[in-house]
């Protein structure tokens, strides 16, 4: 069984500036890459796991949203990451399109994203780390079974919570980490 870090995707490996979505505007949060380097020399595998409403109301189509995941995985192999899978929710109630409005047990803060990577990927989630930026990726790893869960945290997105997960404020925080 693999043991897996998984990773939300705006906000923890790329600025959030709210429906990111073009190749030109992806700017890497600072320590990503040492992230999941530190991960790997630990035998973790990365899969990524992010909502995308911006599908399902119209801002961004499927097609732009995996350009910007292509180009996402070139970057990391460039620095010898292996993003070894990536799962998306293009799923939202409140969407335009109608193909997409919907409410799907694969959008977090549901775990259906991770079950699927857990299944597929032959996943030991009791062994595993899921790191967010948003309380909803957090109670998607509980659910999940994830052993550990962290909330990356900036000023803007603080807050505390009656439930157990750690709090980072620096991605090259290995110790909390891992």
């Amino acid at each position: 069984m693999n043991k897996a870090l998984f990773l939300d995707r705006d906000g923890v490996i790329n600025e959030d500036f709210g429906y990111v979505y073009k190749v030109k505007d992806i700017k890497y949060i600072d320590g990503i890459f040492d992230l999941c380097q530190k991960a790997i020399s630990l035998d973790y595998i990365i899969i990524v796991i992010t909502n995308q409403s911006g599908i399902a109301r119209g801002i961004f189509s499927e097609k732009d949203f995996f350009k910007f995941m292509n180009t996402l995985i070139k970057d990391f192999k460039k620095r010898k990451i292996n993003i070894h899978d990536y799962y998306y929710c293009p799923y939202h109630e409140d969407g335009s399109n109608k193909k997409y409005k919907k409410a799907s047990f694969n959008r977090k803060p549901n775990p259906g994203m991770i079950i699927d990577a857990a299944k597929n990927n032959k996943i030991d989630l009791q062994k595993s780390i899921m790191i967010g930026d948003k309380i909803t990726d957090v109670q998607a790893g509980i659910k999940a079974g994830i052993h550990k869960n962290i909330l990356f945290c900036n000023e803007s997105n603080y807050a505390e919570y009656s439930f157990k997960y750690e709090i980072i404020h620096n991605l090259r925080d290995f110790k909390k980490i891992f």
